[in-house]
């Protein structure tokens, strides 16, 4: 059983990494600083029955994501508010830097994202349907693996594999579907440009 007394020597090191997933979940700086807040305040109250050495940032992890997933929820069964907030927060999550990765390894899609800039990659992530986009992130860009995903998102290691393959294959659609809008990509056989 973990002491609340060491939380914040152990967990605070994780709040800038717990910031940008918060970020990238809400696309609004006040909303992400609230999940963070709220996390942290759930942990330091829950904080007790962590088991000493598992892992911490997984832990916090699954705690954010679970609160903005009941949040998400919450905002979904009243549509009105989240409309009139919708062009705001897209237009600062655009303006926002640190998509850090879409996709493991070097594809031919991945080539063609040299020439997409990062506001086309956010936007083709941020088209993703909210189960698809929250696995690529923790996979993708957090770096998690599919165990602690399945963990974080308490669902089984097949029901994450499924996920990120969906969410992988229909970003990588998108961003197809962007890249031949602007010529960037040709159709099959031929060379763009």
């Amino acid at each position: 059983m973990a002491d609340q007394a060491t939380f914040a020597d152990q967990a605070m090191e994780y709040m800038g990494s717990l910031y940008s997933a918060a970020l990238r979940m809400t696309r609004n700086p006040s909303d992400a600083e609230d999940l963070v807040q709220e996390t942290y305040l759930k942990a330091f109250r829950a904080f007790g029955s962590f088991q000493e050495g598992t892992n911490l940032k997984a832990w916090l992890y699954r705690i954010l994501t679970n609160t903005f997933i009941n949040s998400y929820r919450a905002r979904r069964r009243r549509p009105e508010q989240t409309e009139l907030d919708e062009g705001e927060d897209l237009y600062l999550y655009r303006r926002l830097g640190g998509l850090e990765a879409v996709t493991a390894g070097r594809s031919a899609e991945e080539e063609v994202l040299d020439h997409f800039t990062e506001s086309d990659v956010k936007e083709a992530v941020e088209s993703l349907p909210e189960q698809f986009r929250m696995a690529v992130l923790l996979a993708d860009v957090e770096g998690f693996s599919y165990k602690e995903i399945a963990d974080i998102l308490d669902v089984p290691i097949g029901t994450v594999m499924s996920r990120l393959h969906r969410g992988r294959r229909a970003l990588q659609k998108a961003l197809h579907e962007f890249g031949t809008s602007r010529g960037l990509v040709g159709t099959a056989g031929e060379s763009p440009g």
